[in-house]
């Protein structure tokens, strides 16, 4: 006879397929030396699977809603709930009652249940479900007990479950429930434990939630509980609420909310005692589990019953070898302006590019600057350079500095801090307009023998090529003057802003100067889509045909259309040029606009509608009219002050170095990703040898793997399917979370903060990039696909770099979550002169869609009109 009931304590880690996430973790609880849970016993999904299939009605339901997108909110609320009912009113066979009851027969005793649901995609590292299915406390007498089983299964398809599904991308019908049916605890009280910090990610804290009663009342988060954090075995904080109700049983069954006697509600739940013997409890299922665990806990007589555990899916991960060990993490990502996660092939490759160590965290790349703080050469160097990036790293950084329990920095130099102050390279030498075209001619010249010598490349020898080929690029970097004319150029307008603030009391003089520069090749893409646009403007059959299109062949298409092969010439002749650049461009992994050149036909298409021909002569023009106007009226003021003969020729002088050498800061990422492309189209077709030879199933799988590991797979008979499925799942985790600035060894993310003496009511802060200030309707836009601006519209977004540079030409202004001074989009902002203000924290969350707001470039902030 089939067996569908089985008691917990026989379940374990493996039982998640047959019993659920829920039930498997509370099995597997049932074997750590003393943890207790509470008994009972779990129903499989095959008990599940079985009712399900016996009623056709259900099975064609299931289809429907497997159809739906997560917007058909009113498709899935009428089919969800159609659903519910059909399951409920299924009869749970009797063999299957009886074995149910017999598990549940307590000789003497008339004992209550908890009827919890347990779904095979339930608890799993990389999503939690938590609170999609229902769960029923004290439950008592057969028939209760039955009608709340078929609830429980019938609760897989309520409204928000299957948008949860839909959203995280598991299949409706490839879900399955089981029940769990526990005794219950007559709970004095309990609450919840997070075995870190679920706020810091501070791995060694533990924090407890704490309330009398029932703790369904405090999953629901209808009542007050006391919060209390614990390191080792000292509790470093507690806040005690008055709790004036909780959820108790009801003899009727059931429960309900029962008012606190008033001489307990401002007690502390629980003892000091308990809070440690509570966080040792924690702290031991965590151990073995070898994650993070949200625990759901009861007293009862004096003893913690654990009645749930599962990972906590919310924490950003730690590097690997860093638990334990005192480190301090750099994002990045922030400094790159690209805060999503990279695909592993991505990171392998970017690791190997970087000129100091990088590790791997959810996805992104950091890099440990423990060593540097840990001396005051060190500490100085870093707030003069990360500071001088990113305010809100600066800030966290002066944080770290501060905590005895990682530095003990009582007998060092203090650290260094001028706002003002020139970056590190303080001997720099003269470059001339020369040395800049000498750099370009040098890298346009590697490039074009990386594409003649990669052709003949393949299997393991194009690996090895690859990364020789990174290393020696590399050494040129190091070797050559690209820093230094970068960070000469750097020099002159931090020279600039000081010195005219000083001598005229006006900031930011080096925005208005610093448009339409030299040399600066992100700058110029985006005026080269502006000429592009001007080549199809004339001809309407072609727009229209543009219009309706989202074939990445169009391309093809177009000399079928009349005065078609000269637009395909125009869009051909800018895709040899900046084809290699695409959003997130640092990780090879993204679709370039060659590979996806439908991506470019918004952009071209809101060019045409909301800009008039020409206008790429125009900005320019108009920019560089702004430029010498800006250093004439400079000069003439400088003219009326003492010494201003010196004052002019210094002037003059740094004004020609920005002029000259600040537009090259873009020309080594376009370097940087022209050689990327490279590897990458080389890579592709290699993977489509893999995939004739059945050792992976698409050439894309190739993207999560290292370039290591592709090696291997290039040099032996062996398959990476299974560990290129792991490495999808845990992507998509990776790409629900949102990378810390800064974070420790153990976790604890570091949080800066602006410092807005004068911030205007109501007003966000942000810092100042780009100087002016613009008034505007915001546009909150997460990638190029779905940027639908107008002209005039004020562009939010979390970060920007260059692929997003075509956005520019038509906004008014520039607000990203992301950014520093010399980041990308803040560097194009100047070139443009748009307002902007970046690192704003929350941007896309604070500012609603449409609302009409005005961003101030020159003293960083943003008002909600």
């Amino acid at each position: 006879m089939h067996t569908y009931v089985s008691a917990l304590s026989d379940l374990g880690k493996t039982s998640s397929d047959t019993f659920g996430g829920k039930a498997a973790n509370l099995g597997e609880l049932c074997t750590i030396q003393g943890i207790h849970v509470p008994r009972g016993c779990c129903i499989s999904t095959a008990a599940f699977k079985e009712i399900i299939s016996s009623n056709a009605r259900v099975a064609a339901l299931i289809q429907e809603l497997s159809q739906l997108q997560a917007t058909e909110k009113k498709s899935i609320a009428g089919i969800s709930a159609v659903l519910r009912q059909t399951i409920a009113s299924v009869e749970i066979p009797g063999q299957l009652v009886n074995e149910i009851m017999l598990h549940l027969e307590i000789p003497g005793s008339h004992p209550t249940f908890a009827i919890r649901s347990s779904a095979t995609a339930e608890d799993l590292a990389d999503a939690s479900f938590a609170g999609q299915q229902d769960s029923y406390l004290n439950i008592t007498g057969k028939a209760s007990i039955l009608t709340h089983i078929s609830r429980c299964w019938a609760s897989l398809f309520t409204e928000r479950a299957v948008l949860y599904r839909i959203q995280n991308g598991f299949s409706q019908a490839g879900v399955y429930l089981s029940v769990i049916i526990q005794e219950m605890v007559p709970a004095e009280a309990s609450g919840i434990m997070f075995t870190a910090d679920p706020v810091t990610g501070n791995r060694k804290v533990v924090s407890i939630d704490a309330g009398f009663g029932l703790g369904e009342a405090i999953v629901s988060g209808i009542v007050n509980t006391d919060v209390y954090k614990v390191m080792g075995n000292a509790i470093i904080s507690r806040k005690i609420s008055s709790k004036k109700q909780g959820m108790y049983a009801s003899q009727q069954g059931g429960t309900k909310l029962a008012e606190i006697d008033y001489s307990k509600r401002d007690q502390q739940v629980l003892t000091d005692a308990q809070i440690i013997r509570l966080a040792e409890t924690g702290s031991k299922i965590a151990r073995h589990f070898t994650t993070a665990q949200d625990v759901e806990w009861c007293l009862a007589g004096g003893i913690f019953y654990i009645v749930q555990s599962r990972p906590v899916t919310t924490l950003f991960p730690i590097p690997e070898g860093g638990a334990n060990n005192k480190h301090i993490y750099v994002s990045v990502g922030h400094q790159q302006m690209m805060t999503d996660a990279i695909k592993p092939l991505g990171l392998s490759i970017w690791q190997l590019t970087a000129p100091r160590p990088m590790f791997t965290a959810g996805g992104r790349l950091f890099v440990d600057i423990m060593q540097d703080l840990s001396t005051a050469t060190g500490r100085n160097m870093v707030m003069n350079v990360l500071g001088k990036s990113d305010p809100l790293i600066k800030t966290a950084l002066l944080k770290i500095l501060q905590r005895q329990d990682l530095f003990d920095t009582s007998n060092d130099a203090p650290v260094q801090q001028s706002d003002n102050s020139h970056p590190p390279h303080t001997n720099l030498q003269e470059y001339t307009a020369e040395d800049v075209a000498a750099l370009i001619s040098k890298s346009e010249q590697s490039i074009m023998q990386l594409k003649q010598a990669i052709r003949n490349k393949s299997g393991v020898a194009l690996i090895e090529f690859i990364e020789q080929d990174i290393q020696q690029y590399r050494q040129s970097v190091a070797c050559n003057n690209s820093i230094g004319i970068i960070m000469s150029g750097i020099s002159a307008a931090q020279w600039l802003n000081e010195k005219m603030q000083e001598w005229l009391g006006e900031k930011n003089v080096a925005n208005k100067l610093s448009q339409s520069l030299a040399n600066n090749i992100t700058a110029q893409m985006g005026l080269a889509l502006l000429d592009v646009a001007d080549v199809i403007r004339p001809y309407k059959n072609i727009i229209a045909y543009l219009r309706h299109t989202s074939d990445n062949h169009f391309l093809n298409v177009l000399p079928s259309l009349e005065n078609g092969e000269k637009v395909k010439k125009a869009i051909g002749n800018f895709l040899e040029k900046y084809g290699m650049r695409c959003e997130g461009e640092i990780d090879i992994t993204r679709p370039r606009w060659s590979e996806e050149p439908v991506t470019l036909i918004p952009l071209l298409l809101a060019n045409i509608d909301g800009l008039k021909a020409g206008e790429s002569k125009r900005r320019f023009e108009k920019g560089l009219q702004e430029a010498r106007q800006q250093e004439t009226a400079l000069l003439e003021r400088l003219q009326q002050l003492p010494g201003a003969a010196l004052k002019m020729q210094e002037t003059k002088q740094q004004v020609h170095k920005l002029r000259t050498l600040a537009g090259y800061r873009e020309y080594p990422k376009y370097h940087m990703v022209s050689r990327y492309f490279a590897y990458k189209q080389a890579l592709l077709q290699e993977a489509g040898e893999l995939v004739q030879q059945n050792k992976i199933h698409h050439t894309t799988d190739i993207f999560y793997l290292g370039l290591e590991e592709i090696k291997y797979l290039l040099q032996y008979q062996h398959s990476c399917n299974q560990l290129i499925d792991e490495r999808k799942q845990a992507y998509r985790h990776y790409n629900k979370l949102m990378p810390p600035r800064i974070f420790t060894g153990d976790g604890e993310i570091i949080t800066g903060s602006y410092e807005h003496a004068q911030l205007p009511a109501g007003a966000i802060g942000g810092l100042a990039v780009s100087s002016g200030v613009a008034e505007g309707r915001a546009r909150i836009i997460y990638n190029l696909a779905n940027a639908d601006l107008q002209p005039g519209d004020i562009l939010v977004t979390r970060f920007t770099d260059p692929g997003w540079t075509p956005l520019f030409v038509s906004i008014k202004a520039l607000v990203t979550e992301v950014g520093g001074l010399m980041t990308h989009g803040s560097v194009i902002a100047r070139e443009y002169g748009l307002p902007a203000v970046v690192g704003v924290e929350n941007a896309t969350q604070l500012i609603m869609d449409g609302r009409q707001i005005r961003v101030n470039g020159t003293d960083g902030n943003i008002e909600l009109l």
